[in-house]
């Protein structure tokens, strides 16, 4: 469970480039500081439906600056891409197509109602709707869901997407995949069953209450096996939704049309509003947001939020900015402080410098209350088991120099003492970031010493603990966001010891307590999700306690909206505006 949005989705790691001052932007996200207009209002969709309407036709135009890794729900990893499969893609199950913490619920898709759960946990069976049909006309079975799954076994042939499903469900097996399967009707994965068309029954080695979202993945999608090409698959992927292919141009877009197979009463959330969907590549941002305030393109794919130059021009325009949402990208941007380097082995240390920190000027060094909120913890507000949790006092937004110097003292450095910062020297905000520590920290008689890496590098510098040891990182800049919106999906890779690794780490502070480890797998064997949450909480407040993590903001997004737009909300699981719920209201 390494690779997230963060690390593998350029699409999201872009963040605002604010140099207007930052005025706005409440906790929760859903306030009206712009003037109401012909957009509904600053915020208006971030937690109801804008303009709710069931009018059909017209073309929903999308524009990006950032094209798809893959239109093979297997193979993609971009946050931008997972939303628009829901125009071509079902799954057993689908998160709700409704604004806020609504949309974090699981709902039957493919699936005719949620799983017959064992009473161990550990196997999950499901039956299937009727008349469940691909884009040419051949019945959906549990066989096609059962092969969708097998195609990601084979990393040589589908690679490049999640890989929960295959970590949970090879067991030993070390299952290829179907390519190479000699099983004749290569369907050989012995942990999924299909008994027959209707029914799909899959063993978990051990209870995981974290399983029913992963089959609400791409990887989990249905592909029908005579229309697989393998790795091109992605060039033309069989529809099982509402819409279909009509063309795929890399680095151009796509074009996206009804499909008659599709049977809307089998559909629980998807209204199919306009007659076409294309989505346009430009390779020119600024170009993109005049098309955008020009309403030549409806809204960004991307989902990142508006340039330098556009968001000046929208937060100095009242009516321009009753256009636009800022909500929460679900994401925290932090400074980890590394134990294992000394003399951060000493928690009064640590302490030392989340009391020093000065939280408004890292806000600011990000872009201010628009690139998102000062956070005291670290679970972002669409994770279950979130609070206002802050024992250091970080959304005060100002040092605390006296409690700092205390322990200095306590940690026996009185005098101050070096350390170094490790940042990505490509992301011009973490670079800022890492600066404003720096400058925080000098009040206390902290040096800090400034190292910047090749961003690409990531994984073999900051995500090697032996080389950060062999630096002597004490601080590193990062940011994260999970696959799937529970405590586990952003947690575990951050502070499970189990999950630390050689290469590729994001467990920074190389947190191994056997208590936290032994409640993420309490957690995972909880099929209550408010029980699951609760436990997540209490991981959370213990590594916040620790003085390990110095969360910087709960991360935000400025984008624009077309107000011809109808049925416009934000969806906390997918942390974007949902895409296939759009309509267009001049049917054009």
């Amino acid at each position: 469970m390494k690779r997230n949005r963060t690390l593998a989705a350029a699409s999201l790691v872009a963040t605002l480039a604010l140099t207007v001052s930052a005025c706005g932007g409440t906790k929760g996200g859903g306030g009206t500081d712009g003037a109401s207009g012909s957009g509904g209002g600053f915020n208006a969709a971030v937690d109801k439906v804008l303009n709710a309407s069931d009018k059909k036709g017209g073309t929903l135009n999308l524009w990006t600056s950032t094209d798809a890794d893959s239109w093979d729900p297997g193979r993609a990893y971009y946050a931008s891409v997972w939303n628009m499969e829901r125009f071509y893609t079902r799954t057993l199950l689908s998160y709700d197509a409704k604004p806020g913490k609504d949309g974090l619920k699981l709902v039957p898709d493919l699936a005719a109602a949620q799983p017959e759960i064992a009473a161990d946990g550990k196997t999950y069976t499901f039956k299937l709707k009727s008349g469940l049909k691909f884009e040419d006309g051949s019945p959906i079975t549990s066989k096609d869901i059962k092969y969708g799954i097998e195609r990601p076994f084979a990393a040589d042939v589908v690679a490049g997407g999640p890989a929960y499903l295959v970590n949970d469900l090879d067991q030993g097996q070390n299952y290829k995949g179907p390519y190479t399967d000699s099983d004749p009707n290569k369907l050989g994965l012995k942990s999924v069953e299909t008994p027959d068309d209707s029914t799909i029954v899959f063993h978990l080695a051990k209870p995981d209450s974290s399983f029913p979202y992963l089959l609400a993945m791409g990887p989990a999608a249905p592909v029908p096996q005579k229309l697989d090409t393998g790795a091109k698959y992605g060039d033309h992927p069989v529809s099982s939704g509402p819409y279909k292919f009509k063309s795929i141009e890399p680095g151009k877009g796509v074009e996206l049309v009804r499909n008659e197979n599709w049977d809307p009463t089998s559909d629980p959330f998807r209204k199919a509003l306009p007659d076409v969907v294309k989505l346009t590549v430009t390779t020119n941002s600024d170009d993109m947001d005049s098309r955008l305030l020009d309403g030549t393109a409806d809204i960004d794919y991307s989902q990142t939020g508006l340039s330098q130059a556009a968001q000046a021009k929208v937060l100095a325009d009242s009516k321009l900015k009753a256009n636009t949402d800022d909500p929460f990208t679900g994401f925290i941007r932090f400074i980890s402080i590394v134990p294992k380097v000394a003399p951060f082995d000493n928690i009064h240390c640590r302490k030392a410098v989340m009391y020093a920190a000065d939280a408004t000027a890292l806000q600011t060094a990000r872009g201010g209350s628009y690139a998102g909120s000062i956070s005291g913890n670290m679970l972002p507000p669409n994770i279950a088991g979130y609070d206002n949790y802050d024992p250091y006092g970080l959304t005060q937004g100002k040092p605390q120099l006296d409690k700092a110097k205390a322990e200095l003292q306590a940690c026996g450095k009185p005098d101050g003492f070096t350390t170094t910062i490790a940042v990505r020297g490509n992301k011009d905000k973490e670079v800022n970031t890492a600066v404003a520590l720096q400058t925080a920290l000098k009040a206390i008689n902290v040096t800090v010493n400034v190292d910047q890496y090749d961003g690409k590098l990531y994984q073999s510098v900051i995500g090697a603990p032996d080389v950060v040891h062999q630096k002597g990182y004490g601080l590193i800049v990062m940011g994260w966001g999970a696959d799937f919106p529970n405590g586990a999906g952003f947690l575990q890779p951050q502070a499970d010891g189990r999950f630390i690794t050689k290469t590729g780490n994001a467990n920074y502070p190389e947190t191994d307590d056997p208590e936290i480890n032994a409640w993420f797998d309490q957690a995972a064997g909880e099929q209550d999700q408010a029980k699951a949450a609760e436990i997540y909480k209490q991981i959370n407040h213990k590594i916040t306690d620790n003085a390990t993590w110095l969360p910087i903001v709960d991360d935000k997004a400025l984008n624009y909206r077309n107000p011809r737009l109808t049925n416009v909300y934000f969806n906390d699981a997918l942390q974007e505006v949902d895409f296939q719920a759009l309509g267009v209201s001049d049917g054009k």
